[in-house]
């Protein structure tokens, strides 16, 4: 099961501020190398938002992918959480892969390069775009199996949820046809009031359905 250490804001604000913190080369040619060595530590680190990347971009991100889920409980919240951190990574490698190929066309067009410079930096980037494809396939299959976990999570949460509301609503039933009123709290149920009028109009119009059929 993927788990995640900390709450989301808190993380977020913390990998922003290691990452300011960090120190970069200092020389052209250094800056270069580490331009591509960055494709590795946005991709594989504990850092999700960098710091050249919009925070509440990454916000609204995760936003969706909690809307779209909504999720229950902390292990589906890590879960929906890691699959948007998965997705926001996707994403930043299909960038990456777009800015190499435009810096290659750069290097091909440049008139006062040499040869061997640009056979040099054509052979980076041919490395670096092979890094991102070993990257993005990695995000896809991590992607595709949190998500899949999820699904069976949330699956089998849904049914325990439907057969507990099921045997709610029969002793609800049973203890007020004697004119009694009912606590489902006393008994261990958790459900909010509108979770069981939901299951109660469900129930009303199974019935309807069968006296229909039946007659």
């Amino acid at each position: 099961m993927l788990k995640t250490s900390m709450s989301t804001p808190n993380r977020i604000e913390i990998n922003r501020a290691n990452a300011q913190h960090s120190t970069g080369p200092k020389t052209e040619s250094g800056k270069q190398r580490s331009s591509l060595n960055a494709l590795r530590h946005g991709l594989t680190g504990q850092i999700v938002v960098m710091p050249s990347e919009d925070l509440e971009a990454y916000q609204l991100h995760l936003k969706s992918f909690t809307e779209e889920y909504n999720p229950q409980g902390a292990t589906e919240s890590n879960l929906v959480q890691a699959l948007a951190d998965a997705s926001w990574r996707l994403n930043r490698v299909a960038a990456l892969e777009t800015n190499l190929l435009i810096l290659g066309i750069t290097h091909e067009c440049d008139p006062i390069a040499g040869a061997l410079a640009i056979a040099a930096a054509l052979e980076s980037q041919s490395k670096a775009l092979a890094n991102l494809s070993m990257h993005s396939q990695r995000l896809s299959r991590q992607f595709e199996r949190t998500v899949t976990q999820l699904r069976a999570l949330q699956e089998i949460r849904l049914a325990k949820e439907k057969y507990d509301l099921s045997g709610l609503l029969d002793i609800m039933e049973m203890v007020e046809s004697t004119g009694e009123t009912y606590d489902p709290s006393a008994d261990g149920f958790v459900f909010s009031q509108p979770q069981i009028d939901a299951a109660k109009r469900a129930r009303r119009r199974e019935r309807l359905a069968l006296e229909a059929y039946a007659a």
